[in-house]
């Protein structure tokens, strides 16, 4: 086997400084699912912390015996190790501190020695450890700079240095060791002081099976407030997650504190939706202590898998574009960006689906009924958001400016969640908002007697954030979605602009330091909210507020059809947020002036391409105000780009032809397949040799070698059997339906939706019901069993969609009681669909249906789980299926349907076309 050169440190947090770098889109809009980490090379993450010291006095102190390194690659015996003897002055929790350092340089040991020297000098005890090491691919190390850069990491672990010491370039941004010394803290604290707190703090919490046994005891008795001698599984799981939340908690403090230092350039992901799903046990595994937990679990009597059952799911986010925005989140913490997410907190989140009847039926999902473990409320972190009122001119400097006086305040509350990186001590921010009555509304109200008013206020204020997409068929519902909006910008930009304020004091700095991406229009307000403040606020003039704007947004559209793009009526906005609308105004009357220079009279174009949209109900197009002020715009595979340049956004892309980009979207193999699928990915790392695939996905490739290895087979038909059967008793306890593990489980599961053609597939189970109902006995052993599986839920207002419920769950009580049929043919209906029931299904899966018609779906993330699980895929050319298709090639998939191109003549022939026989009988069957 060949040596390779590993460059230990490399990095990757580089925050560009000109104008067409502004934005993080060509590093941050990687597709998830491929992240791009070199494949022979071994990237050392960033900003790694160690508590590493037994006090500060002894940090303080000059120790008589020196610590020597020494570095060998001349043992014969054993070429594939390079041996590191390492002389150093005894002291508790040292060799953790250096098995730490090899872990976090990605080097392995593969054996190691031990010898003590009580004559060490200094009046204490030496001992002389000599490590064997290898590099991630097993291999020795034997590049001088790489080895000279582990010497060096050694040595400051081991007798520090004040402050942050680095490994590397002094111009790396963000690599190297950082180890908390008592002079990070600064003013007036007294040295005493200093070293107290350092010294009761001085290192990070345990993760040995006994320190974790007596942490989560410690939780049940003192946070959970239970006797340690008797709490159920849902006290253990509360009492475990707070456990797992305090190394969280050590790790997130230090990336902050980091990133402040080091002052890069953030980058804030605006998002409405954050599909999270479960955070136990995806926390524990990226902090690498999932196994620690379950040993310590096993010993005190309770299963980790069981615990992990116990937590809810998150109800903050609706289908792939929520799910997409988690996935995000969890590869940019993995990736060492120093980013923020930010969202609101709604308290009910979608609804609660119950079928009754066959029909659906919403009802609040209180999840956070029995509290959150993960988050962290930060009373400490609130902003005022202001509605309604007028806008005023007053004097200032000699001439006029705008003063908007609100008529209504609310109050945003912080509450953090924090987001753990894979193999990084990374860890981000997922800052959520709540909405909170103004102390000053409810004070005076109490005060002058008027207690109805002061609870109407409470709630007026607290439904901001009570549910995810309201009804927005009445005016009312329209209001509370723009106030949802608004709420979430504005507090998010004065968070983020008083972060900048923090360290900066010139506004010309803020496009080198602020990065906002716009996850789709909702977060589109953010764009005139800004320019408010520049002006209004901060006093900057037009020009120069507009400049910076430019510079600092770049815009992901998920839109597909013209007709879907997000506009706001002119007379809401007016009462809602005045000072915007004249914003939006002024914006859109320079951008029409500068684009007649461009462009021409061509009144139809401008007409198209206006921000204002003048019909019948005067409106606000979200969708050009936000591509009119971004310096990227991105679609989310390359189908949709090329309808967003050829459909949706035509005359924009010949404007701005620079301006577009797609960025396919991706998932995290950590949630779908480490998470979800714990035995495939034993499997998989077992068979690759490693488990950096968990960061990498293209390592993956690696198991081509094995595709005709037997045993490989063998062992992957026993994981999907095992997941197969998991998905089995879940269906009987759920449905009460009894379903044949040896059957096809052919799989649909997605929001419902007219173009997703979940209609298409009932009717084609209806027909297959009708073929076997007239097959003759002998031919029906020929025909392969299969259980359908549909799941998603329909939007409140959403009739035909509803309906398709109802349908589904209709067929599925005449097949599934038919004893002709019997278990040839079964059909369920799985209520209340999200990412836990997601995390079930898929790892089960023989077949997975992704049928939308072509041309509607923007990318499609659900077919990417699917198929890193093993699944094969039956789906139409569109979205990102197209990109999938050319990846693993048109054998392993079932292609179905029509092409974009074929669908617009079809549509045109439709009231001409024949009708098949057999559809007509399906009709009959559903009439």
């Amino acid at each position: 086997m060949s040596a390779i050169s590993v460059p230990l440190y490399q990095s990757r947090l580089t925050f560009p400084s000109t104008t067409a770098a502004a934005s993080p889109s060509s590093a941050f809009f990687v597709s998830t699912n491929k992240l791009s980490f070199s494949k022979a090379l071994l990237h050392v993450t960033s900003h790694i912390t160690s508590r590493t010291l037994a006090s500060t006095n002894q940090s303080l102190s000059t120790t008589t015996t020196a610590t020597t390194i020494e570095i060998s690659n001349n043992d014969p015996s054993d070429p594939h190790t390079t041996a590191i003897v390492i002389r150093a002055r005894n002291r508790i929790g040292l060799l953790q501190v250096i098995t730490r350092v090899f872990k976090i340089l990605g080097l392995r040991i593969e054996k190691a020695t031990v010898e003590f020297d009580e004559g060490g000098g200094g009046g204490g005890e030496c001992f002389i450890k000599t490590f064997y090491v290898s590099d991630s691919h097993g291999n020795r190390i034997e590049d001088d700079q790489s080895l000279e850069k582990i010497k060096k990491a050694l040595f400051d672990a081991i007798d520090g240095g004040a402050g942050e010491v680095k490994v590397g370039s002094s111009s790396s941004t963000g690599k190297g060791v950082v180890v908390r010394r008592s002079g990070g803290l600064r003013g007036g604290e007294t040295r005493v002081g200093v070293e107290r707190m350092f010294g009761l703090m001085d290192r990070f919490l345990k993760s040995d099976p006994s320190s974790l046994q007596k942490d989560i005891l410690d939780h049940v008795e003192y946070t959970v407030a239970r006797s340690r001698f008797s709490f159920d599984d849902f006290e253990a799981y509360q009492a475990l997650a707070h456990s797992v939340r305090d190394r969280l908690i050590e790790r997130w403090h230090d990336t902050q504190l980091h990133f402040k230092k080091k002052d890069p350039k953030r980058i804030y992901f605006l998002s409405m939706e954050f599909l999270m799903g479960r955070s136990l046990s995806n926390s524990a595994i990226n902090l690498g202590i999932r196994d620690q937990y379950a040993d310590a679990l096993k010993e005190l009597g309770f299963e980790f898998e069981v615990l992990a059952e116990q937590e809810g799911d998150a109800a903050l986010g609706n289908g792939g574009l929520a799910r997409l925005s988690a996935c995000q989140m969890d590869s940019l913490a993995t990736m060492d960006y120093p980013a923020w997410g930010y969202g609101l907190r709604y308290q009910y989140g979608l609804f609660r689906q119950v079928i009754l009847d066959g029909y659906q039926h919403e009802q609040p999902d209180y999840w956070l009924n029995f509290g959150n473990p993960w988050e962290i409320e930060r009373v400490h972190v609130t902003y005022p958001v202001k509605f309604y009122g007028t806008v005023e001119d007053e004097n200032f400097n000699g001439g006029k400016r705008k003063v908007w006086l609100p008529g209504e305040t609310v109050e945003a509350v912080a509450y953090d969640n924090p987001i753990p990186g894979h193999g990084t001590r990374n860890t981000i921010t997922l800052r959520l908002w709540a909405a909170k009555p103004s102390d000053q509304i409810d004070m005076e109200s109490y005060n002058t007697g008027d207690y109805i008013n002061a609870v109407v206020n409470r709630q007026r204020a607290e439904t901001i954030s009570s549910v995810l997409y309201p009804d927005d068929r009445s005016y009312q519902g329209k209001e509370l979605r723009l106030k949802q909006q608004y709420f979430f910008v504005s507090a998010s930009l004065q968070d983020i602009i008083r972060r900048f304020k923090d360290s900066h004091s010139n506004f010309d700095d803020f496009p080198e330091k602020v990065a906002l991406q716009l996850n789709d229009t909702h977060p589109s307000f953010a764009i005139a909210e800004v320019m408010r403040v520049l002006v209004d606020e901060e006093h900057l003039d037009w020009n120069r507020a507009w400049d910076i704007v430019c510079k600092i947004f770049s815009f992901t559209t998920h839109t597909v059809l013209p007709e879907g793009l997000e506009k706001v009526p002119v007379d809401l906005l007016e009462s809602l947020l005045p000072r915007h609308l004249q914003i939006i105004y002024d914006i859109n009357f320079d951008y029409i002036e500068e684009l007649k220079k461009r462009i021409g009279l061509d009144y139809d174009r401008l007409s198209r391409m206006s921000i204002v949209e003048d019909g019948a109900i005067k409106s606000i197009r979200m969708a050009n105000l936000a591509i009119v002020c971004s310096h990227t715009v991105n679609g989310v595979s390359r189908v949709h780009s090329e309808l967003l340049k050829t459909r949706v956004f035509k005359d924009f892309y010949e404007l701005w032809p620079h301006k577009f980009d797609y960025k396919t979207n991706g998932v995290t193999q950590r949630r779908w397949i480490v998470v979800s699928n714990p035995s495939l990915s034993a499997l998989i790392s077992k068979w690759l040799g490693t488990e950096a695939w968990i960061r990498d996905v293209d390592l993956l490739a690696g198991l081509q070698e094995q595709a005709a290895n037997a045993d490989l087979h063998e062992e992957w038909r026993m994981v999907r059997k095992v997941n197969k059967m998991r998905l089995a008793e879940y269906i009987e306890a759920m449905s009460g339906v009894k379903v044949s593990v040896s059957a096809m489980f052919d799989v649909q599961i997605k929001r419902i939706h007219e173009y997703k053609r979940q209609l298409l597939n009932v009717l084609g189970i209806i027909h297959r019901y009708d073929c076997i109902k007239n097959m003759e006995k002998s031919d029906r052993t020929k025909v392969v069993p299969r259980v359908c599986i549909i799941g998603g839920k329909a939007a409140p207002g959403y009739e035909i969609a509803r309906k398709i419920i109802k349908l589904c769950n209709a067929v599925a009580e005449k097949i599934n009681n038919d004893p002709d049929v019997g278990d040839l043919l079964k059909l369920v209906f799985i209520p209340d669909y999200n990412v836990s029931v997601a995390e079930l299904v898929i790892p089960g899966a023989d077949l997975s249906q992704h049928i939308s018609t072509a041309g509607h779906e923007a990318s499609g993330t659900g077919s990417m789980k699917f198929l890193m699980n093993g699944c094969l895929l039956l789906a139409t050319e569109d979205g990102s299926t197209v990109e999938i298709m050319e990846e693993i090639g048109k054998d392993n998939m079932f292609l179905f349907g029509a092409k974009m191109h074929e669908v617009p003549a079809l549509r045109e022939k439709g009231p001409t076309l024949k009708v098949p026989l057999q559809f007509a009988r399906v009709v009959r069957y559903v009439m």
